[in-house]
């Protein structure tokens, strides 16, 4: 018998928007997915896969190797072992098959990054049903690195929030804000000196918007560690943020505990 089950918001996004044109290839970071994954499921808890389309999440290849495993090649052979081969991670769902299904079953929510959330979970309508009920619940609500910015969808306007983004519109993004289910929230997402690394040396050229301005727009009461890549997690009520992949074992603990408290209080 499991302590529960935790619902793992993927990804299936591959491509990115860049400034004056054109786009740099992304996906989803191994570590990010699975470091948290493995953790929960070692901690006596079961994990449910699910995305947009309902196809597995397409990992980013700038996190295929064994530098996000402090590189531990051990730990890294482990981690695309579990990825390929887990039927956590192969039995994917879709997004509105879980909420047809009802997610009163669900101890809480995961959301791992890479810049796929950016794309499509930040304005996914089916995410706003999901967000939406895990906050209401107060149920442990966890994200990752980018995750974060999809708790943007929580929005009743995401989509419009994120255009309004892209065309350098912040006064129409805070109005298109208003009643955000997370305005006041402490959080920490990628930071935006961890973005101009990125945008150097992995995207090729620069975003449109960077994550704490999104979510600072948005409501949220964003921090972010002045040391780049360092790991660092806030909690605030039931939102779990981490700002980096270096975070994913920070993260992951933080769940658990968050989850095991739950159980205890029931």
């Amino acid at each position: 018998m499991t302590k529960g089950t935790v619902l793992v918001i993927g990804s299936n996004a591959t491509r990115i928007e860049l400034q004056g044109g054109g786009s740099a290839a992304i996906g989803q970071y191994l570590n990010e997915t699975v470091v948290p994954a493995m953790a929960l499921i070692d901690a006596g808890y079961e994990v449910v896969l699910a995305t947009p389309n309902g196809s597995k999440p397409h990992i980013d290849e700038a996190s295929d190797s064994a530098q996000h495993f402090g590189g531990d090649e051990d730990a890294y052979a482990r981690a695309r072992s579990f990825y390929a081969d887990h039927p956590s991670m192969n039995e994917v769902r879709t997004l509105r098959s879980v909420i047809d299904d009802g997610l009163d079953g669900y101890a809480g929510l995961f959301v791992p990054g890479g810049h796929a959330p950016v794309v499509d979970l930040m304005q996914d309508d089916a995410l706003e049903i999901i967000l939406r009920h895990f906050h209401e619940a107060a149920k442990p609500t966890a994200l990752l690195c980018h995750g974060p910015v999809a708790i943007v969808a929580a929005l009743p306007a995401a989509r419009e929030f994120r255009a309004a983004l892209v065309a350098g519109d912040e006064a129409k993004a805070v109005d298109l804000a208003k009643g955000w289910a997370y305005a006041g929230y402490r959080m920490t997402v990628f930071s935006a000196s961890e973005e101009t690394a990125a945008e150097n040396n992995l995207l090729g050229g620069k975003l449109y918007f960077d994550m704490p301005k999104a979510l600072r727009l948005a409501g949220g009461q964003v921090t972010t560690n002045p040391v780049d890549f360092a790991p660092n997690v806030v909690v605030d009520r039931e939102l779990i943020t981490g700002q980096n992949p270096g975070s994913d074992h920070l993260l992951a603990t933080s769940l658990v505990e968050a989850l095991d408290l739950d159980r205890e209080a029931a």
